[in-house]
């Protein structure tokens, strides 16, 4: 596989609370220059990116991040603005709370409206594993597939425990086939990206990954 086949999966990421406009700047170019599937960047840089960047970058935003227990009709409004403003793609952070109560009915309505609020925009869901039991993950397997969401992904990169093959695995058995799968947390290494896409993940979340593979874009890694 070679290091640009790798970046096309990727989700070159900044969502650090310090992150500046500059360093922004910086993730933008380098998406731009190494082909990566989107930038992943706070709501409040949404409107900007487009303003400098336009079409050049496909721009990927989290709403309800990284806790996950804003209001259904908060996280609607965010989504409805981040669309305004620009972003493709939105990652959403369920209220992990309702999964532990077990209103896995009430998770899947609030995936829906989301859904619905992003239209054909491409909605991924993220379900924080760390904080779950496998029943709960197979739980959220089928909210995610029956709310039709675009995506399924593990971790916001802010909990205790990030992407597992473990988890993979239990969401490919589990997902509906229109559902893709990202993973995200703590890939830090060539072989652990490699690995999970050859594992069946169409998006990596990563913020080395660039560092990692410009150097080798043409080169079998």
């Amino acid at each position: 596989m070679k290091g640009s086949e790798i970046l096309s999966h990727v989700d070159h990421t900044l969502l650090k609370p310090m992150a500046t406009w500059e360093q922004i700047q910086s993730l933008c170019q380098e998406a731009i220059d190494y082909n990566t599937a989107s930038i992943c960047i706070p709501a409040s840089y949404v409107a900007p990116v487009h303003k400098k960047y336009g079409e050049k970058i496909n721009i990927c935003t989290v709403i309800g991040f990284p806790l996950g227990y804003d209001s259904t009709e908060a996280k609607i409004k965010a989504a409805e603005q981040s669309i305004l403003d620009g972003a493709k793609e939105v990652d959403m952070v369920i209220n992990i709370t309702d999964a532990k109560n077990g209103a896995f009915e009430k998770i899947t309505k609030e995936i829906s409206a989301i859904k619905k609020a992003v239209g054909n925009n491409v909605l991924k869901v993220i379900i924080e594993t760390c904080y779950l039991t496998e029943q709960e993950k197979v739980q959220l397997c089928r909210c995610v597939t029956d709310a039709k969401a675009d995506f399924i992904k593990t971790s916001t990169g802010f909990g205790t425990g990030g992407a597992t093959h473990e988890d993979i695995k239990l969401f490919r058995d589990n997902i509906g086939p229109a559902v893709k799968i990202k993973a995200a947390g703590g890939i830090r290494t060539i072989e652990d990206m490699k690995q999970y896409i050859n594992e069946g993940c169409a998006r990596i979340g990563a913020s080395a990954a660039v560092g990692l593979l410009k150097d080798r874009l043409e080169e079998d890694v």
